[in-house]
């Protein structure tokens, strides 16, 4: 521990294992969760219907989850879609804390890790201090672990460096006392039907069980019993439509992404935060 934490040992010893790990954390009632990331905790391809360009997430869907165990809690979320490990770990913290947040869920390196040259270690030295700094104020932490993209075109080349990434966030987890959302065991994620077309960002049904997933990480008992279970199976595609499949997203997703990287432009920018201020949530 890099900072006093007033909480027994026990506790503090659960805090480490998720939803899958082999001791159940304690369930604390919170009263003021941030949410920091890129797409994924800005809650991509999760449409809001309610709002015709903007998504609800699983950050979203784990607020509404949190908010009846407290009389009054609030939510903020300043995840931006594009954005690297030094904005979520730099400005989004900075803009986190001064909201005097006693939960907060930091989702970042994905959009490095992408990258062919993305030195892991120096992301995971990001990460830690970031996660130092929250700690000290004597805030909660979730982390999240990178999902596993084996057998994901193109995607699939990163398994390496998202597999050492997976270790250094136990391994932050276990020196602050952090809450671990362990996506890499996440099973119902190797199924297609969790993704959007882009392959990139989950649908709604991804986005509602990784939310559970997240509430079971901090130590409660998700109703749905079945969230972690796998889609009935479906025939496979053939080669014709697997062949029209990938060319399609080639066209409509890969070859925009990488126009925008040799252009040096992000999917992100001029964007804000979609709640940028701490406020309530629809129980």
């Amino acid at each position: 521990m890099t900072q006093q934490d007033p909480r027994p040992d026990d506790v503090r010893g659960a805090l480490v294992h998720g939803a899958a790990g082999s001791v159940r954390p304690q369930p604390r009632t919170w009263t003021r969760y941030v949410a920091i990331g890129d797409s994924f905790t800005e809650g991509m391809s999760d449409r809001d219907p309610e709002r015709p360009d903007g998504f609800v997430g699983w950050a979203d869907r784990l607020a509404g989850l949190l908010a009846p165990h407290a009389e009054e809690f609030s939510y903020a979320n300043l995840a931006v879609r594009g954005r690297k490990l030094a904005d979520v770990a730099g400005p989004q913290v900075d803009a986190a804390l001064a909201l005097q947040p006693d939960l907060v869920s930091i989702v970042g390196g994905g959009n490095d890790i992408l990258r062919p040259r993305a030195d892991v270690d120096a992301l995971a030295a990001t990460l830690d201090a970031a996660v130092a700094r929250i700690r000290a104020t004597g805030a909660d932490v979730l982390l999240a672990t990178p999902t596993d993209p084996v057998g994901a075109p193109i995607i699939g080349r990163t398994r390496g460096r998202a597999g050492v990434y997976v270790s250094h966030v136990w391994s932050i987890a276990q020196r602050h006392g952090c809450f671990v959302l362990n996506q890499w065991a996440c099973d119902f994620l190797q199924d297609w039907r969790m993704w959007a077309d882009d392959r990139i960002h989950m649908t709604t049904e991804g986005h509602r069980r990784v939310a559970l997933a997240a509430y079971a990480a901090l130590g409660h008992d998700p109703d749905d019993a079945d969230w972690h279970l796998p889609l009935p199976p479906q025939p496979a595609p053939g080669i014709v439509e697997s062949v029209r499949g990938n060319a399609q997203w080639v066209r409509e997703h890969a070859g925009p992404w990488v126009q925008r990287r040799l252009q040096g432009r992000s999917s992100g920018d001029g964007r804000v935060a979609k709640r940028p201020d701490l406020g309530p949530v629809d129980r």
